[in-house]
């Protein structure tokens, strides 16, 4: 994850483009139209009624990172484990915390971090920042003390489940410590090609463009030639029949890919609304209990 390649494109709002969006692909090549960052605070865990500490990591290149840390709801040193969330491309993670705000009352830390050029973080969002960035959580977090020694697992949704895929391969392979517990994929695109694609060809304008602008994506943290990599880690995918963003079939790509152990969920809600259903929490609490 060294090198920094130009940044990359993922959002359902292509449909809506127009002319411009053309010209801007042309000129930058799947650049900076697929990340769609904002500032606002939209809700604090304190709003709901959860204790969280705010923190701020630096990265190599020079950026700052904003995350929160919300500790288990039980007594010190006896949570269950932590999981690590990496959110999906749009606001920031005041608009995506309530996808996890119910772990800490089952005994689970929850930290989750903004890329950068996201809510708090600095920066200008890219493909390899991200990756970046979502390392530079993980490191964070293996190294606190009280986590080290209890499962740790990441939980990536939409496009963070593209940059789980990579970090967690990469992870597993080079055996680094404390070993992943488990990975959790919910709503994830099969690839970052594959997805642009199809974006791409959904619409008029951009549909002569879908295969060569697609090559200028980086090929090497396409989720399909990663997930088996993560092996001997449990994977646990879930998607929706629903899912009005991303369709049904990369999940089912990315199980047939990964190797066991690994579990599918298939659920009936849209896009990022998994856990509004309490049986979809209780399933990924099976899991991350048996994992």
């Amino acid at each position: 994850m060294a090198s920094r390649t130009p940044r990359l494109l993922l959002t359902p709002r292509t449909k809506t483009l127009s002319g411009f969006l053309v010209a801007a692909l042309l000129l930058s090549g799947c650049s900076n139209v697929f990340f769609y960052p904002d500032r606002v605070t939209y809700i604090t865990p304190d709003r709901l009624n959860l204790a969280y500490d705010d923190i701020y990591l630096d990265t190599a290149d020079g950026e700052t990172l904003h995350g929160w840390w919300l500790p288990a709801e039980v007594p010190e040193n006896d949570a269950k484990g932590t999981v690590y969330f990496l959110h999906g491309n749009a606001q920031n993670i005041s608009s995506h915390i309530l996808n996890v705000t119910w772990l800490p009352e089952k005994g689970y830390n929850v930290f989750t971090i903004d890329y950068r050029g996201y809510g708090k973080s600095t920066g200008d969002p890219d493909i390899e920042g991200a990756l970046h960035d979502a390392e530079t959580g993980l490191r964070w977090l293996v190294a606190k003390p009280d986590v080290a020694d209890k499962p740790v697992y990441i939980f990536g949704q939409s496009l963070g489940g593209g940059l789980a895929i990579p970090l967690a391969s990469e992870w597993a392979q080079r055996e680094e410590r404390p070993r992943l517990n488990g990975l959790i994929l919910d709503g994830t695109f099969s690839g970052f090609r594959q997805i642009a694609r199809e974006k791409l060809g959904a619409f008029w304008l951009t549909w002569p463009f879908q295969i060569p602008l697609s090559w200028t994506i980086p090929e090497e943290y396409e989720g399909l030639d990663r997930i088996a990599g993560i092996r001997p880690v449990p994977v646990m995918i879930i998607h929706s029949v629903r899912d009005g963003i991303i369709p049904f079939h990369h999940g089912q790509a990315l199980y047939e890919a990964a190797e066991e152990p690994k579990e599918f969920l298939q659920t009936d809600t849209p896009h990022g609304a998994t856990f509004v259903i309490p049986g979809y929490k209780e399933a990924v609490l099976r899991f991350m209990a048996r994992s």
